[in-house]
């Protein structure tokens, strides 16, 4: 009995002896498995709230008073992968990572990188996928079941989510739209337009001055205005694209990931098959070892420079896809006892060499290019010293083994010394180039001039360039795809978990909105508005909401109270190096990598580069006063949810009641209901259910939860699931002794 003598009055409903209640548990784990998520309606938990006692009526009463959820589920533990790899796996790893490569020290970057990568990435990508996991809800469910006060952070994360899915599939739109046109021999690209007149035949100013593939992309492609006040005009073409762009995105959407799980086994399959025919390719090339030796030659010291150090930081953080919400979505479809850790540490690695992998085949390609152009250049200079013979140059200058007509780029390099050597001062007069493969390796290149310029004008010299032109840019494509479906989940699944409505018609809705604001992007200023938005939408929103999860579980929650949900929900708990990861290391970097990115971005002004068309060439532009109040507004709409909701909470103007899914918990042989406490305090808590000698309780009709067989120790006298906990409604008796049940 317990210490105090008093009786206890017990409920109608737990009146059962301990041996019938528990003959109703079943021992198989699988039923668990099979289990189903109940949430209270609105209206049943306010009525039982007015009558100011828990729910009583039988088990028919609360079927009636409870809506059943059916939550999908992966058809297969490979789908989920796939979809994770997917989402993580985007067109950064293609042509963000090989810049930043190529910038920071080559190989080198590879350490810093991967150092981050341990510390950040794993720790963050673990945590996302154990909150969506247990709690089964999107970014919205999991941050107000944490914290209602945090509640604002699902939201911050969904408008992240539409903001970068507006731009992305712009991107997409691209692609499909150099897809469309890579079924042609020639490739459209392959050289400047002429321009025919009554008496002569001329090249394109434009494309004169630059080159074939950088025309083709300013000009015919995006037809790209002067600056960013130019260009109410839409182009046609690029709106097509951009609707065919979303029309896949829907269809593939439209059925939640019973539909879009179908996709992924292509869409994040393919472009390691092109990956890799392009690998094999390109090794097979001349020049391509350059390339891929000018990679893997460190530059050790660049890397203690901070520079290279906060690039790593942020690469690691988007290159996983954190704060999006589209973890948390996909995760949120697993079984409870799925491994969530080896799924974090594997699509971490995976994602890991697939950059590495991306960057080889980029290195190798631009290897093959840089000797194309330096055999052009040599070819050119060549020219111009022999029309220099005679002239400003002497013949006897010319060493007896070379043969002006058939110059290599090792003899060049000896002819320009001695020349250089012959000249002094006046060398810069004659106009030689040096004509370096080093140097035009040098040539930093990222984003879409490295895909739609750079890769482009390679596959033009490779044998067969159509095949392989629709073979990158399908690629493209699938990677951009599998992005988007992340991202897109990251949106919905919150919004029907919360709000309750038909996927069908929100999907098809959502993608209509985007299409109809993505028109924006397709203008002749749409690329200095894609710009914009990858600038500022995204990056320190982001580092905000993840700043601010980070906090919510290791401070708010509490990290003990989330390992005890881990051992609970893996059956192990996870290293102690998680610990300290989330609880200090991570939040650390994290506003380090803020406070860093604040000062950038205060010491640089808004601005852009634009395409001058006179010029033909690229400038540095600031944007004009509505374009800073653009972007301040995109940063600040971005984050506004958070302070919003925790205001409005705090002021009580929202009550904690008023979520629609207070009480949660799932039925395993019959419904199970859990009542919310009005005298529990810890909003933070998901483990409501507490050990006698943790939270004695003088209220009768509590819960309490009993005692898995086979376990001991203080651990184990807590909710054995968490919220979601599988306990039946008794007598709270304090310090009741287990035997006297």
């Amino acid at each position: 009995m317990p210490k105090s003598s008093k009786a206890v009055a017990l409920d109608d409903d737990v009146t059962e002896s301990a041996r019938d209640l528990l003959s109703n548990e079943e021992p198989s784990e699988d039923a668990f498995k099979k289990s189903t998520l109940i949430v209270p309606r609105e209206g049943a938990r306010k009525d039982r709230d007015a009558e100011g006692g828990p729910a009583s009526g039988g088990e028919d009463g609360d079927e009636e008073e409870e809506e059943e959820e059916e939550r999908p589920a992966w058809n297969s533990k490979l789908q989920y992968i796939l979809a994770q790899v997917g989402f993580s796996v985007g067109l950064g790893n293609v042509w963000r990572f090989p810049y930043l490569c190529q910038k920071n020290g080559g190989g080198a970057y590879l350490v810093p990188y991967f150092i981050l990568l341990v510390l950040i990435g794993i720790p963050l990508f673990f945590l996302e996928l154990a909150v969506g996991q247990r709690i089964r809800r999107g970014s919205i469910g999991v941050w107000n079941y944490i914290s209602p006060r945090l509640g604002g952070i699902g939201f911050a994360s969904c408008l992240v989510c539409f903001f970068v899915a507006l731009y992305y599939n712009v991107i997409i739109s691209w692609s499909l739209f150099y897809f469309s046109q890579s079924f042609q021999q020639p490739l459209p690209w392959h050289e400047c337009p002429l321009i025919k007149e009554q008496n002569s035949t001329y090249v394109v100013p434009e494309c004169e001055k630059s080159s074939a593939t950088t025309y083709y992309w300013y000009r015919e492609a995006l037809d790209i205005s002067d600056s960013i006040s130019e260009g109410a005009k839409l182009n046609w073409r690029m709106t097509v694209c951009l609707l065919a762009a979303w029309t896949m995105v829907c269809l593939a959407m439209i059925k939640g990931i019973q539909s879009s799980g179908k996709v992924m086994y292509f869409s994040s399959l393919f472009p390691y098959v092109v990956l890799i025919c392009f690998l094999v390719r390109a090794l097979l090339l001349k020049g391509s070892w350059d390339g891929i030796r000018h990679m893997f030659t460190p530059k050790l010291e660049i890397m203690l420079e901070a520079k290279v150090w906060r690039e790593a930081a942020t690469q690691v953080f988007f290159a996983l896809g954190l704060g999006f919400g589209g973890v948390i979505a996909f995760s949120s479809y697993n079984k409870r006892d799925n491994n969530c850790h080896f799924d974090a540490v594997m699509v971490s690695f995976i994602n890991f060499f697939t950059s590495v992998l991306a960057t080889l085949v980029v290195f190798a390609v631009l290897g093959f290019k840089a000797n194309i152009m330096s055999a052009k250049c040599v070819t050119v200079n060549t020219k111009r010293i022999v029309a220099l013979l005679g002239n400003q140059l002497s013949r006897n200058l010319i060493p007896a083994h070379i043969n002006l007509t058939a110059v290599s780029a090792e003899d060049y390099q000896k002819l320009t010394d001695i020349i250089r050597g012959e000249k002094g001062a006046d060398f810069p007069s004659l106009g030689l180039e040096t004509c370096s493969i080093e140097e035009e390796l040098n040539k930093a290149v990222q984003g879409t001039g490295l895909a739609f310029i750079a890769f482009t004008e390679a596959m033009t010299h490779f044998p067969a360039s159509p095949f392989w032109s629709v073979m990158f840019f399908l690629m493209l494509i699938n990677l951009g795809l599998g992005s988007m479906f992340g991202t897109i989940e990251g949106i919905l699944t919150p919004l029907i978990d919360t709000f309750k409505v038909r996927k069908e018609f929100l999907t098809v809705g959502c993608c209509l909105l985007a299409f109809l604001i993505g028109l924006l992007f397709v203008q002749r200023s749409g690329n200095y508005y894609v710009a914009m938005f990858d600038d500022y939408s995204a990056t320190l929103p982001l580092l905000i909401v993840v700043i601010l999860e980070n906090v919510a579980v290791a401070w708010v929650y509490g990290v003990d109270k989330f390992f005890e949900d881990l051992k609970d929900m893996l059956g192990f708990t996870p290293y102690r190096f998680y610990y300290y990861m989330w609880k200090f290391v991570t939040p650390t970097l994290l506003l380090v990598l803020l406070g860093s990115s604040l000062v950038q971005l205060c010491m640089t002004p808004p601005s852009y580069n634009a395409w001058i068309q006179e010029l033909a060439m690229e400038k540095l532009v600031e944007f004009p006063p509505w374009g800073v109040f653009v972007c301040i507004s995109l940063v600040v709409t971005a984050v506004l949810p958070v302070p919003v909701v925790f205001f409005l909470r705090y002021f009580n103007v929202i009550d904690d009641s008023m979520g629609g899914v207070g009480a949660v918990s799932y039925k395993k042989g019959r419904i199970i209901k859990e009542v919310s406490r009005a005298d529990e305090d810890d909003d933070a808590s998901l483990i409501h259910g507490r050990s006698p000698s943790e939270a004695p309780s003088p209220m009768p009709g509590n819960s309490i939860y009993r005692k898995p067989a086979g376990t001991g120790g203080p651990d184990s006298d807590t909710a054995p699931n968490g919220r979601y906990g599988i306990g039946y409604l008794m007598a709270d008796m304090p310090d009741m002794p287990e035997s006297d049940l």
